[in-house]
């Protein structure tokens, strides 16, 4: 079992980048199964400027895709000779609760977990908790593997 990965080795997982990757590093990998994405906040993330002006806030969307982003990473990172020129994409998105706002300069931890695979379709829970345990947003959603030049 891989302890983590860093954000350079994401980046070799997973097509997005900046300013749309929302993972700094992986932590606690067990291939297929689980994984935990690390992020912090920091105050100059772009969206700040508009999500909103005197009181910035992470939106809700973005909570969202860190723990699409770290479910991307893990199954990336667990069949990387299947993945290498395929993408992961979101289909589905269900019983999403979003508990605590996240304000600049937050580090947030979204462990996310395989729930099933059938072929190219996997489906996820995760939750996303901040450094003090609280919890953020939680839920299950599922994603699909196809070819990269679709």
């Amino acid at each position: 079992m891989v302890n983590s990965i860093n954000f350079n080795e994401i980046k070799k997982l997973i097509p997005h980048r900046e300013p749309f990757i929302f993972l700094d590093e992986l932590h606690d990998i067990e291939k297929l199964k689980r994984a935990t994405g690390v992020k912090t906040f920091n105050d100059n993330e772009n969206f700040f400027k508009g999500h909103f002006p005197k009181k910035p806030v992470v939106p809700g969307v973005i909570l969202i895709e860190m723990l699409a982003q770290t479910a991307a990473a893990l199954i990336a990172y667990s069949i990387q000779e299947e993945t290498f020129d395929k993408i992961v994409y979101l289909m589905n998105i269900e019983n999403t609760k979003f508990r605590n706002p996240v304000f600049p300069n937050t580090k947030l931890f979204s462990k996310v977990e395989t729930f099933r695979s059938r072929g190219r379709v996997w489906k996820f829970d995760g939750v996303t908790r901040d450094s003090k345990n609280k919890i953020i947003c939680n839920a299950t959603w599922s994603a699909m593997i196809v070819d990269h030049n679709l």
